[in-house]
């Protein structure tokens, strides 16, 4: 038998926008409006917030409140601001119904959609007036009254920083987590003073640990046999104390695996560090990043924290409250899965970075160490110190007087411009005035009238500013320049490339001929510098892997090869005698001692040098001669690194 169905009528798919508008104000009117006009009326109101011309009624057929609707699409969509919907194809008109298709896309935290069709039912009143079912399943089919829409956000997993070989730095590594049992603990006091002069004994030195508050908190625990934690130790740290702490009445151990580097220390100021977000780290980006994110400070973690932290995924689920007021999730509708971090390869190399490290544990100024590869630039090592640095990365940033470093510079202009040869007599009084000005050399010695390579190697400031003349007013600021230094390098993190003194008074010129005047620095910059001289040209350093230097200009060989015999005699005879011995091969270099302030007495140290395909330089704020600090740290890094 055959069935019979209505008659349907299809009517034009969506008006123009103007057209819309005007239905938003006619729908509730006009028996001429059909019922497309009421839909799009309907979805420009739910856009706007705005539904108060609108019809609306049951499934009964009741009349509907336009505010209950709008207050009811607000407490549906919960955690989502109003999305944007659009009817999709004609409306579909059964005698007095109608149904319409439509597009709803949510925009999610992070830019993600979520979209999907729905369905508006019309129904045609007495007056014709065609009048939207409200229903919650408009929103979403499996949407429900008191149900809300809730967003659950996906961590992302974040990435690793890696070292120049591709391994991660940071990595699972043994740790011993150090407690007591207040059970077992008879005389807290005693405990406690024990257990802080073991720790005081570790080596190198461990950061301070506060242990005051200790045996208030074993004598108050509320379950005295809890396991009360004091610090975590890395286990090297551990097995120093290990005899000293482990037969004391009351302690616990915990063996775990912590990510960590391989040292404390280990380029710390420079890698920065991943640590749960501030609070200002969530206000600035509160679409990224939310409590318990690891985010980056300072250094590579900061400068490449959108990098490594990845995209967070986000998951739109029903919530729904209990009676006692308590929210549940229910289904999940939506999921877009979160985007791991990629990891930031840089240049380190393990070994020559521990290499750099030893060689500034023992010093307790202000301090940093900057390895650079001489055949491609790349960083190989920046140590900063006391331990590992206070969070400012010395090594690339610090802007200071290099001292007699710069005599380097000096000698390469002087040498380019055929003023000098290593045997040209330069006299080495024990002062030199200039414009009023007396220039002394340290301790006040003098060496006479000497061959120019004595003067270099023995570091004789005065011969250098007798010779400030020579250079003319741009010469200092030409040499550094073809060394490399004011130079415009793409490293990834703040990094100083230096500013060498130019013109100026014959006293200043004088001053700036032996490092000190206007001329500042970094250590990376006198690194980088030093490197050039091994090299034979220009390469700007680089610390991340995928943006290596590009190689500048060759030196003139008839000035370099005489440079770098004079920075050899300066280990073989001069004022770097104690690295004549050091293992790994022949090393060439230049001490500095740099003042800085009006007093003579406040001076940095300073060593630049190089040894095989590795140049490098060390710098001690206010470390007085570069015999007493610079050199001996070198000589330490040397002999680490081999």
């Amino acid at each position: 038998m055959r069935r019979s169905y209505p008659m349907m009528k299809k009517r034009p798919a969506a008006a123009l926008v103007g057209l819309a508008l005007l239905a938003a104000g006619l729908a509730g009117c006009s028996g001429d409006t059909g019922p497309d006009e009421a839909v799009d009326a309907f979805l420009t109101g739910w856009q706007r917030g705005d539904l108060a011309s609108i019809p609306f009624v049951e499934g009964t057929g009741a009349k509907v409140a336009a505010t209950d609707v709008a207050t009811a699409l607000k407490e549906l969509s919960g955690e989502l601001s109003p999305p944007a919907v659009h009817r999709d194809g004609s409306v579909e008109e059964v005698e007095k119904s109608a149904t319409a298709k439509i597009n709803i896309d949510w925009t999610l935290p992070g830019g993600t959609h979520w979209a999907y069709p729905s369905t508006v039912r019309l129904v045609q009143g007495k007056d014709d007036v065609w009048s939207v079912i409200w229903e919650p399943a408009l929103v979403n089919a499996k949407l429900k009254s008191g149900d809300q829409l809730a967003l659950r956000r996906q961590r992302p997993a974040r990435a690793g920083v890696l070292d120049g070989a591709g391994k991660p730095i940071v990595e699972p590594r043994d740790v011993v987590v150090v407690g007591v049992e207040p059970a077992g603990v008879d005389d807290p006091a005693g405990i406690t003073a024990a257990l802080d002069a073991a720790f005081k004994s570790v080596r190198p030195a461990l950061p301070p640990i506060d242990l005051k508050d200790l045996p208030q908190k074993i004598k108050s625990a509320e379950h005295p046999e809890q396991f009360l934690e004091v610090v975590t130790l890395r286990a090297d740290a551990y097995q120093q104390i290990r005899s000293k702490i482990q037969p004391l009445e009351g302690t616990r151990f915990r063996e775990e695996k912590r990510d960590l580097a391989p040292t404390r220390a280990f380029a710390r100021a420079l890698l920065g560090s991943a640590d749960p977000a501030l609070k200002e780290d969530i206000d600035k980006n509160p679409d990224l990043v939310a409590e318990g994110d690891l985010v980056g400070h300072g250094g590579i973690q900061q400068a490449f924290d959108q990098q490594l932290r990845g995209t967070p995924g986000v998951a739109v689920v029903i919530s729904q409250k209990a009676p006692d007021g308590e929210v549940n999730d229910g289904e999940e509708l939506f999921r877009a899965q979160p985007k791991p971090g990629a990891p930031v390869k840089t240049t380190l190399d393990v070994r020559t970075q521990n290499a750099a490290d030893t060689a500034l544990a023992g010093v307790k100024q202000r301090s940093a160490l900057v390895a650079v590869r001489v055949s491609d630039g790349a960083v190989l090592a920046a140590a900063n110190g006391p331990d590992g640095g206070t969070g400012e990365n010395l090594a690339f940033t610090a802007q200071v007087p290099p001292g007699s470093t710069f005599k380097v510079v000096s000698a390469l202009g002087l040498l380019d411009a055929g003023k000098v040869t290593p045997s040209t007599p330069v006299d080495c009084p024990k002062t030199f005035t200039v414009d009023g000005r007396s220039f002394k050399n340290s301790e006040s010695f003098a060496l006479g009238k000497v061959p120019f390579q004595v003067d270099f190697a023995k570091s004789c400031n005065t011969a250098f500013a007798s010779l400030a003349p020579e250079l003319g007013a741009d010469g200092l600021a030409e040499a550094g320049r073809s060394l490399g230094l004011e130079g415009t390098w793409d490293m990834g993190v703040d990094a100083f490339s230096g500013k060498v003194s130019t013109g100026g008074s014959d006293a200043e010129r004088a001053a700036a001929a032996f490092g000190q005047g206007t001329t500042l620095v970094s250590p990376l910059a006198m690194a980088s510098a030093t490197a050039a001289v091994a090299k034979g040209s220009v390469v700007p350093p680089s610390v991340i892997a995928d943006r290596p230097a590009k190689p500048g200009a060759a030196l003139k060989a008839q000035s370099l090869d005489p440079l770098r015999a004079m920075m050899r005699q300066v280990v073989t005879s001069g004022t770097a005698t104690a690295l004549k011995d050091v293992p790994g091969g022949a090393v060439s270099g230049k001490t500095g001692t740099a003042e800085f302030d009006d007093n003579p007495a406040h001076t940095h140290a300073w060593f630049v040098g190089w040894q095989g395909d590795v140049a490098f330089a060390v710098f001690v704020e206010n470390g007085g001669g570069s015999g007493e600090t610079a050199v001996p740290a070198a000589e330490r890094f040397l002999r680490a690194l081999h």
